[in-house]
């Protein structure tokens, strides 16, 4: 199953009548070139829009021709109308780029003033309300400077073409000890999300009905193969296969019209004792293959880590912002070592969700607190299913969209790291150190009512996820401010 949309990029040039349209066309060659020769895909689209009935036939060529993302390109001045209004009649999402001058020896015959352009061609489409409009941080440039954004827009449209054709499908509701994740459903609606809520009755009667699935023998092998010498609870494989098999068939019967799916599944308490696991192992296999699955039926969490999926090409986790990092652990491992506060480190973890592909050592295990709970006096036997190990050291994005009580839409943005430091801890687990964590913590976290889990990127994606929410028209997009930068709510006294 491919749950990410593949982007066909294609390109306009326009021009406005009073400039050479040459000029544009020229222009538009020598940008192609560059994007290709720097490994980039795009289709040229030959009319070049110098009026309405050009911007229709565009829009025509772009749709013939597969494009499913746009790059509205200023060689010259350009016809801001004709320019939007092509946006506007194509749906897709749509970047505005503008040339810079080229050289001093051009100023007379060759100047073609998009830097000017590109200011009415703003206001055009503030105008015409376009939600499908993206113009990078700053639009203006050679060829080279372009191809960057070009490559930039990718990702970009992932996003956007793959929310505008999700399907998030959950599984019961939020245990009540864990109702911080419940938030309105209609901002997902408003953004072109479908969602199918199911009862746990409902899959429970799908994972009967696949006992003896002749497939399930395929799945423990595969199983095996990726757990290598992590495989500590081998008993437990044909229930989790059999369960793996329920998933994936009740996506492909369920997706209908939509081309990409996320889970949202509950995981607890009564799970383990009907079921007879915990699907923690099963949930980070799924993720692996770019189908998340957010626990305990997050579904604000589910869409979450999809949306960094198609920011990065990377499996995505959702963890608990969970524990603090003891100042024994602090002061031995990490001060004088990398450049970081003792509050700028906390631990992120969860049972044991985040694909192999991320961990250290990768251990089938066993679900520890539940177990304490459940079979406080036995050996495991329905807490087995976890997926455990330090996660991998390297870049990582935190970033959540959420709804409020209101229904409007909400975001957080954090770049940081995970430490090469051993956590000494179970679960999927690492040491995460976010500059200024600890008013990030204080003033998004606690104060915007952000729930304690966060999708974890694993790549620097933030660039790529705040235009992205932009394009949503997500207003509030948070961040990790640095210490000369106070936030709104902050005491100026502390």
């Amino acid at each position: 199953m491919n749950n990410i949309p593949e982007v066909k990029l294609g390109i306009v040039a326009v021009s406005r009548d009073c400039f050479p349209i040459t000029l544009s066309e020229k222009r538009r060659n020598e940008l192609v070139s560059v994007y290709t020769k720097a490994g980039g895909e795009i289709i040229e689209i030959k009319t070049i829009v110098e009026n309405e009935k050009d911007a229709a036939k565009a829009v025509c060529e772009a749709n013939d021709s597969g494009v499913n993302a746009l790059v509205i390109y200023l060689g010259n001045f350009g016809p801001e109308g004709p320019a939007t209004l092509l946006a506007q009649k194509y749906k897709g999402p749509c970047m505005f780029i503008a040339a810079a001058e080229e050289a001093s020896n051009t100023l007379i015959g060759g100047r073609g003033d998009a830097y000017c352009g590109m200011l009415n061609t703003s206001y055009s489409i503030g105008l015409r309300g376009l939600k499908n409009a993206y113009i990078p941080e700053y639009p203006v440039g050679d060829f080279k400077e372009l191809a960057a954004m070009i490559a930039e827009f990718v990702p970009i449209s992932k996003i956007i073409l793959g929310l505008s054709k999700l399907k998030v499908i959950s599984f019961g509701p939020r245990p009540y000890d864990f109702v911080a994740c419940n938030a309105p459903i209609k901002a997902l609606f408003d953004i072109g999300i479908e969602l199918q809520e199911n009862s746990e009755l409902d899959l429970f009667a799908s994972y009967s009905e696949h006992e003896n699935d002749p497939r399930i023998k395929d799945v423990i092998a595969d199983m095996e193969k990726e757990l290598g010498n992590g495989n500590n609870h081998s008993g437990i494989l044909p229930k989790l296969a059999q369960y793996e098999l329920t998933l994936l068939d009740w996506i492909e019967n369920n997706k209908g019209a939509s081309e990409y799916v996320t889970l949202a599944a509950k995981c607890w308490p009564a799970f383990q004792t009907q079921f007879g696991f915990v699907p923690c192992y099963v949930n980070s296999r799924l993720a692996g293959r770019n189908i998340p699955v957010a626990c305990e039926t997050d579904i604000y969490g589910a869409v979450s880590e999809y949306i960094i999926t198609c920011a990065t090409m990377l499996p995505a986790t959702i963890l608990d912002i969970n524990n603090t990092v003891p100042y024994d652990m602090y002061n031995s491992e990490i001060k004088g070592k990398f450049d970081y506060k003792a509050h700028d480190v906390f631990m992120g973890f969860h049972c044991g969700n985040t694909p192999s592909c991320h961990l250290q050592n990768p251990q089938m295990k066993h679900q520890l607190i539940m177990h304490r709970l459940i079979e406080p006096d036995s050996e495991p036997n329905i807490t087995r299913g976890t997926l455990e190990g330090d996660i991998k050291p390297g870049n990582i994005t935190l970033f959540r969209l959420q709804s409020a009580a209101d229904t409007s839409l909400h975001s957080y943005i954090a770049q940081g790291e995970i430490l090469p430091v051993a956590t000494q801890s179970f679960g999927g687990i690492g040491i995460f150190a976010i500059k200024e964590m600890a008013r990030f913590y204080r003033h998004v976290l606690i104060a915007k009512r952000y729930p304690h889990h966060s999708g974890v990127a694993f790549a620097h994606a933030g660039k790529i996820l705040f235009a992205a929410m932009k394009m949503l028209g997500v207003d509030d997009v948070a961040f990790n401010q640095g210490e000369n930068m106070m936030y709104e709510d902050e005491n100026p006294f502390n």
